[in-house]
């Protein structure tokens, strides 16, 4: 959740089509079940539910020219969940890209930002 004194940062969705998107939320997912491990892990630490976390995965490994995420089912030892070499790429890019373009709009951010009605009261 940002605050009114959190500095201003730039949100980037790269849209290919019609429900065909990366964003932050599934950048974001992506590293945290490289982390984790787990997408039902990977979801808690978002407050999102298990099933939000799988239908990300699943729309990203079916956009996509080969899955993102591969998952083993659970069982005694429990299932669990890795990045493809394909997760880790497109991660690597999308922050890449993020890097770009906070580096090319600082100063339009700033701009913006200098804007911005005084709330601090």
């Amino acid at each position: 959740m940002t605050h009114p004194n959190d500095p201003p940062q730039l949100r980037l969705r790269v849209v290919f089509g019609e429900g065909r998107m990366v964003g932050p939320g599934k950048a974001e997912l992506l590293e945290r079940i490289g982390r984790c491990g787990s997408i039902a892990a990977a979801g808690r630490e978002m407050g999102m539910s298990y099933k939000r976390a799988w239908m990300l995965i699943e729309t990203m490994n079916a956009m996509f020219a080969a899955p993102v995420v591969e998952s083993t089912r659970g069982g005694p030892g429990g299932g669990g969940a890795v990045l493809t070499e394909m997760g880790e790429e497109i991660l690597r890019r999308y922050r890449a890209l993020e890097a770009v373009a906070d580096e090319a709009g600082a100063a339009e951010v700033a701009g913006l930002a200098a804007l911005l009605r005084d709330v601090s009261e």
